[in-house]
Order: structure tokens, then C-alpha cells, then sequence
């Protein structure tokens, strides 16, 4: 099997500044996803893989490149795939058809780690990737969620000619009689690479999707400079108390030694 690895960052941000380049805990945030990468690529010595970085970033390339551990290519991320419209999966199709030319070779499945989301183990990852090649006629992605803390059947609400309701029309009297629902938690996404060439980008999402479930690590994403700051609290919880967890950290300090004696 044939993997890409892509990890895409836009320079600065509007939510926290310059959030790519910024240090958690000791260790550059990007190094978090490099880590569960080679950890992965450890335990699966049937699997190749490249790694892509997608960025139009020359600061996060220079961070990418200092650690020698993990090869990664760059591709310069056009200015039409910059704005803050563009679908991400966009940027993943273009990463795909750029490293298939690039490299002459074809993928099994397309992968993106996202940097806002660091808190992932290797086996996360290996579920990812093994869901969706297990089921190639089902899922064009499988994505990793959580638990769902707030359900739209049941206590979530939404503005309707001037007063709040329920945002999906039903009548539950126990937040259990709901339909379960599932917060993405943007962390890990496996793609198949006959969909991104064949799906719009737009409604990706809308069909043909299967699920991993993730430990729920209470801020789903880094968005907020108050999101970073939760962030490390907890990581740091989890690192203490959870080896899975633990071993993607030591393995980015690793790097980021390997980077400072570089």
C-alpha cells in the first residue's frame, strides 16, 4: 500500500497568529504531526509512504525541513487555493495530483493530519487508513469525531423570525431519545484518491463518509488563542496519563533535539 501524508498551513491567522509556527509544549505544533507519521510508518513495514507539506508559508517549510527524520516535499500553495473560502479539499487534490506527477507513482489513500488538532495517537491514524481500505466500495473518506456534547434534536438552538428553538424539528423528552450525532474533530482525514478527482470539493462531505471514533479531548480544534492555551493544559493531562498519547510527544521532542543539534 501506498500512502500520502499531507499537512497543509496557511501562513498567519486570523484566530491565533501565525499558528503553524507556534511552539506546544516544548515542541514545534507541526512536529506533533510528523511524529504520528513515522510512529505510524514504524509499525506498518508493508506500507510506503511520501509526505507533502502544502503552504504558501516559507517559515513553516524552513521548520518542516529542519528535522531530517521525516523527508517531507513542499509544494507552494497557489493563490487561488489561499483565500479563506476554499474547501480544504481543494488543497488535499492538489497536493494529490502534484506528488502523483512529482513522484511518478500512484496512491492508495490520501491522508491529512491537521496541525489544529494535535492531539492524535499512531493507532488513530492506522484505524483511519484501515477503515477506509477495508471498505473501497463504501467510503470515498472516513474522518475522526467525538462524542457529541450538545445534540441539535434536543438542546441546541437556532434563530427562527425572531425566537430560538430547537434547530431540527422533534420532540425528545431525554437528550437519549436522540439520534446520535458526532462532532468532527478535525484531526485525522483518509481519502480515497478516485474521489478527490472525481467529487466536487463544495459537497464533499455530503455523501459516501464512514467515521473513526477518537478519545474526546474537550477543545476539538485550536481556534482561539484561548483554545491554544486549553489545549496544552489538557495535553499535558494526557501525556501524563495516557502512553498513546505520550509516545507521539516524546517522538516530536525527538525531532525537535534532532532539529536544534541540526
Amino acid at each position: 500500500m501506498h500512502v500520502l501524508f499531507t499537512i497543509c498551513g496557511r501562513a498567519g491567522s486570523k484566530g491565533v497568529k501565525n499558528k503553524n509556527l507556534k511552539t506546544f509544549i516544548d515542541v514545534p505544533l507541526v512536529y506533533l504531526s510528523l511524529s504520528a507519521i513515522q510512529l505510524y510508518m514504524e509499525r506498518h513495514a508493508d506500507v510506503s509512504a511520501d509526505v507533502v507539506l502544502n503552504t504558501d508559508s516559507k517559515e513553516l517549510i524552513s521548520l518542516v525541513q529542519a528535522q531530517k527524520a521525516v523527508p517531507v516535499s513542499v509544494i507552494m500553495r497557489d493563490e487561488s487555493l489561499a483565500g479563506d473560502t476554499v474547501p480544504k479539499v481543494a488543497v488535499i487534490t492538489n497536493c494529490l495530483v502534484t506528488m502523483e506527477k512529482e513522484k511518478g507513482t500512484a496512491y492508495d489513500v490520501v491522508v491529512d493530519l491537521d496541525n489544529t488538532s494535535p492531539l492524535r495517537t499512531a493507532g488513530d491514524v492506522a484505524h483511519a487508513i484501515e477503515k477506509l481500505t477495508e471498505n473501497p466500495e463504501t467510503y470515498d473518506v472516513v474522518f475522526s469525531v467525538t462524542s457529541c456534547r450538545r445534540n441539535p434534536y434536543f438542546n441546541m438552538v437556532e434563530e427562527r423570525d425572531g425566537y430560538y428553538c430547537t434547530s431540527k424539528d422533534a420532540v425528545f423528552t431525554a437528550r437519549q431519545q436522540a439520534p446520535a450525532v458526532y462532532d468532527m474533530n478535525a484531526s485525522i482525514y483518509a481519502y480515497s484518491p478516485r474521489a478527490l478527482r472525481e467529487k466536487d470539493a463544495e459537497t464533499y462531505f455530503k455523501s459516501r463518509c464512514g467515521i473513526i471514533m477518537m478519545k474526546d479531548t474537550a477543545v476539538l480544534d485550536i481556534d482561539s488563542e484561548e483554545d491554544f492555551e486549553l489545549m496544552q493544559v489538557l495535553a499535558a493531562y494526557f501525556y501524563r496519563n495516557y502512553p498513546a498519547y505520550d509516545e507521539v510527544y516524546q517522538n516530536a521532542k525527538q525531532l525537535a533535539a534532532c532539529k536544534a543539534k541540526g
